[in-house]
């Protein structure tokens, strides 16, 4: 098992520190990209490089944490392979494993109470994409990432 890729800027650091007691209890690997304190800091320095890892294929998952989760997942979808949602609910978890087979999730430290937030990085671990009509439309959103021929 590829270690989950985790990362939070100042904003999502004490989540960042909860889920990865979280999996160090599950005996989940994880790599933790930064920051590593609550100073103020600016979350695509450490965003990018824990997307990276997913990217290319060192890490099969990451999850972020920040104040919203918006900047992460903002930052996390810049990235080739990766498919970043902001998960904030049990439906938003759900579906971003199930339909959209999300491999970041973004979480805001500011949006989620530290026992919801650990109940759905869980659900999120533990779901598996439904595949069928759903990998169809993951292929396409795959193809957008493709140099598009400039001949008309």
């Amino acid at each position: 098992m590829k270690p989950i890729a985790i990362a939070s800027d100042h904003g999502g650091y004490r989540l960042k520190e909860m889920v990865k007691t979280f999996l160090e209890e599950a005996g989940v690997p994880y790599e933790d990209y930064g920051t590593g304190s609550e100073e103020s800091c600016d979350y695509p320095d450490y965003a990018a490089p824990a997307s990276r890892a997913v990217s290319e294929g060192r890490s099969d998952r990451a999850i972020l944490c920040c104040g919203s989760g918006a900047g992460m997942s903002i930052v996390a979808n810049k990235f080739p392979g990766v498919r970043a949602v902001n998960c904030y609910d049990e439906w938003s978890t759900l579906m971003s494993r199930r339909h959209n087979d999300a491999n970041v999730m973004t979480i805001g430290e500011r949006r989620v109470e530290p026992d919801e937030a650990r109940r759905l990085v869980r659900l999120w671990l533990d779901t598996p994409f439904e595949e069928g009509r759903h990998a169809r439309r993951v292929s396409k959103i795959s193809g957008l990432e493709q140099p598009q021929d400039s001949a008309v």
